[in-house]
């Protein structure tokens, strides 16, 4: 039985602005995802604080949002078996330095704030955040 998900992936502003959303995106369909839709994007800071609502009491959560807002973003629907938990995998830790060999956060993350990438945690979240970019 197969278990096709989807998943929703962020190449955030500091590697669009670097210019690897093409190189991620290669990464993605190499590691067997298929990019079911997408599309370069500039959301507002109160669109980034709903988007990240569920961090709202976490202390980094401002800068979280000023970060997502400040520059265009590359929204991706992916999807493959175990979608959530391959592009987990293959984001690596959020902390680049601690990331591990190969991982996308490893290769092109800044640093625990500028980590290149976003992807759901979970099936469900995955299906809030889907809708959120593309939602008709």
């Amino acid at each position: 039985m197969s278990n096709v998900e989807q998943t929703l992936s962020i190449i955030k502003p500091d590697a669009v602005e670097r210019n690897l959303h093409e190189q991620i995106k290669n990464n993605f369909i190499e590691n067997g995802f298929d990019i079911k839709n997408e599309k370069k994007i500039k959301i507002s800071k109160s669109e980034a604080e709903e988007f990240y609502k569920v961090h709202q009491s976490k202390p980094f959560y401002d800068e979280l949002c000023n970060y997502l807002s400040s520059g265009p973003i590359v929204v991706m629907i992916l999807e493959r078996e175990n979608a959530v938990t391959e592009n987990r995998k293959l984001m690596g830790a959020t902390d680049p330095t601690k990331a591990e060999e190969g991982t996308l956060r490893k290769k092109y993350g800044i640093s625990i704030d500028k980590n290149s990438v976003h992807g759901s945690d979970s099936i469900e979240n995955a299906k809030i955040e889907i809708d959120f970019f593309f939602k008709s």
